[in-house]
């Protein structure tokens, strides 16, 4: 149950055996959200909590619908709807924002939670919004090139605008990508809750006992998203003499893509085979430029993976102390990192276990925590939409 949550105005309090609170959520099937919604939902049912989880954009696969299905009361709903930045008209995400809005209502929601936020200046929805910033066009626009924004995304950052002012609470998962948030859109920062995602181990894979006798390198993620800067690494790669492997898809849903020629790319993996993968104790590398946190560096380091990161605010936020730090281009200081780490198995263990004990602060409870306090604020706060007048 949930502490000291209050049932919403004008409900009957719930009769035993009852969820304490509706809650209709966004999510897709693309990257890190996926991951997110997944681990909250799953802690979110435990304490009692009804939860009907609304896909956006690409269907889920089926490893991904499998997991969801595996969530004991999650009621899973793709609706065919496009992600707003993959969106090529307004009116597509103006289609999408009404079905949400249709879907919540028929759930009978006491709060949504959108994990894409530019809906939120679509339409006015049934019960309070909480929205959570993952990323946006406009930051990732400010890290990655010079200049204003193009035309093209102009209007997908002026709906993200519109729906931060009109949410209920906004919430970042870093303090740096708070601040870059408020700093672009001109509003306070969003509240900081971190991410959190089980360890190999709680998640029943395999975690590993020591350095692998033959050490290699590993990243993860979406490969084709430049943010990621795999193109660094790539380089590096071609520098080394120990395998680099890649896993993530190299198309992305925005047409985007990547063909590396020295990293080994081993296409999407299901979450169980990155596990393995991580339970072999790699040099973890990531070389992104735009990253507001970083699910998959965080499954490493719970995984006691050493650890050579992009020197970005993000980063430096989550990691210091626990991490190599190499500026984000720099691919010859990459793989002068990724050759010093895999020749000496002391500094190898110490970074690992370093980035293990770091991994221990960022866990799903406390995630669940940070936003279950984010919906009692909401939930017990007058009847007054922020943004949006009486």
């Amino acid at each position: 149950m949930l502490p000291s949550l209050t049932v919403p105005a004008g409900r009957p309090a719930p009769h035993r055996g009852a969820p304490v609170l509706t809650l209709f959520m966004t999510i897709d099937a693309v990257g890190g959200v996926w991951q997110y919604g997944l681990d909250l939902a799953e802690d979110l049912t435990r304490r009692g909590v009804g939860i009907t989880l609304a896909v956006l954009g690409p269907e889920p696969s089926q490893d991904q619908f499998r997991a969801a299905r595996a969530i004991r009361g999650l009621d899973l709903c793709p609706l065919g709807a496009s992600l707003d930045w993959t969106a090529l008209t307004p009116a597509e995400v103006e289609a999408a924002a009404r079905i949400v809005a249709r879907e919540a209502e028929r759930a009978g929601a006491d709060l949504i939670h959108l994990n894409s936020p530019a809906l939120a200046a679509i339409t006015d929805f049934c019960a309070p919004v909480v929205a959570v910033a993952h990323s946006c066009v406009a930051t990732w626009w400010a890290a990655m090139r010079p200049g204003p924004l193009p035309p093209d995304l102009a209007w997908r950052a002026n709906l993200v605008a519109e729906g931060y002012r009109r949410v209920d609470a906004l919430l970042s998962p870093t303090r740096a990508f708070a601040e870059a948030t408020a700093a672009t859109y001109g509003i306070a920062p969003p509240r900081v809750v971190p991410n959190g995602r089980r360890s190999a181990a709680s998640r029943g894979h395999r975690t590993p006992v020591g350095a692998a006798a033959s050490p290699f390198a590993f990243t993860a993620g979406r490969l084709w998203d430049e943010g990621k800067n795999v193109r660094t690494l790539d380089r590096a790669a071609s520098r080394l003499r120990l395998p680099f492997l890649a896993a993530g898809p190299l198309k992305g849903p925005n047409a985007a893509q990547f063909s590396p020629e020295a990293l080994r790319p081993l296409g999407r993996l299901s979450d169980q085979d990155v596990a393995r993968w991580l339970a072999g104790a790699p040099i973890y590398a990531s070389a992104a430029r735009y990253e507001p946190f970083g699910l998959s560096v965080l499954e490493a380091a719970s995984a006691g993976c050493a650890l050579v990161l992009s020197d970005i605010p993000t980063f430096r936020e989550l990691w210091d102390e626990a991490a190599i730090f190499i500026a984000p281009d720099d691919d010859a200081g990459f793989a002068c990192a990724i050759e010093m780490v895999a020749a000496d198995p002391a500094i190898r263990a110490r970074l690992g276990a370093e980035a293990r004990t770091r991994a221990e602060a960022y866990t799903v409870e406390a995630m669940t925590a940070g936003v279950l306090d984010a919906y009692r604020t909401v939930l017990e706060a007058p009847p007054l939409r922020a943004g949006v007048p009486a």
